[in-house]
């Protein structure tokens, strides 16, 4: 058994893309960076691989520097191959983002310690529950793009999430997919959430960001309910997306909306 990597991710094989997509919930985020990827989204020294045993493709991982290693629902025991494949090709990874048992056992063949990890829970969508927040939803346009740029920018930093990350290619590349939707009450957009486009019947939501000033209105629960209405007429058949353990209040609005648990995920990082 071993992991082929390849910093060429055109070369990524249909056979890897294809466990991913046996799959498509709990693989959600490497099935959506990959598309990414390929449209050229991210930045140099992108990493790809597959894990082969006995000729069949049973895992894959993916790696877009500033991020975290992104791995889905791989085996664990194949995660101390892994590791010493990227030691002995010296690539640097900042963390691993995967189900919480695969980022956890990751961690533990990992040469580096934990410094910080971040919980979280992935929800997915049954009934979309209706909900009376005043105002009106809109899909973000290029005009737009400078202040939606400023708002991934606030969720990276308020979130802890990607902070060393330039969020303009990836507003761009969104906002030209019809992606990213406002909420918009008195003639302004107060709030902001993103659905990815279908993969396999798949969508997610996230991020969705509402100013601190502008919090305690519903507005967070109106964009995202806009943001799950988008993402079904776009042809999801299934809306997922993360919250932050951390952050009890926003697990319970999604809950009201008609999200249940699927399943805990953490991203470990190391020194």
């Amino acid at each position: 058994m071993t992991w082929v990597l390849s910093d060429d991710v055109t070369g990524f094989p249909g056979d890897a893309e294809d466990w991913l997509l046996r799959d498509p919930v709990r693989n959600t985020v490497p099935l959506t960076v990959l598309r990414g990827l390929r449209s050229g989204v991210f930045y140099d020294d992108n990493l790809c691989g597959w894990f082969v045993e006995d000729d069949q493709v049973a895992g894959a991982m993916l790696h877009t520097p500033p991020y975290p290693l992104l791995l889905g629902a791989v085996p664990v025991r194949t995660l101390g191959v892994l590791a010493r494949e990227l030691i002995a090709i010296d690539h640097a990874i900042p963390g691993i983002s995967a189900p919480l048992e695969v980022a956890e056992a990751f961690a533990q063949v990992w040469w580096r310690p934990e410094t910080s990890r971040r919980s979280e829970r992935l929800y997915r969508l049954t009934t979309l529950a209706p909900h009376t927040t005043p105002g009106s939803s809109r899909t973000a346009t290029a005009a737009d793009r400078d202040h939606l740029v400023s708002w991934f920018r606030a969720f990276q930093n308020e979130a802890h999430v990607d902070r060393d990350a330039d969020p303009t290619p990836l507003v761009s590349a969104r906002t030209n997919r019809e992606e990213l939707v406002y909420w918009d009450d008195g003639g302004s957009p107060v709030s902001l959430a993103a659905f990815s486009q279908p993969i396999a019947g798949m969508s997610r939501i996230g991020p969705v960001y509402t100013p601190p000033e502008l919090r305690g209105r519903g507005y967070g629960t109106a964009v995202t309910h806009a943001a799950t209405a988008a993402a079904q007429s776009a042809g999801a058949t299934e809306v997922l997306l993360f919250t932050d353990l951390s952050n009890p209040t926003s697990n319970s609005i999604y809950q009201k909306l008609g999200y249940v648990p699927v399943g805990d995920y953490a991203s470990v990082f190391f020194t």
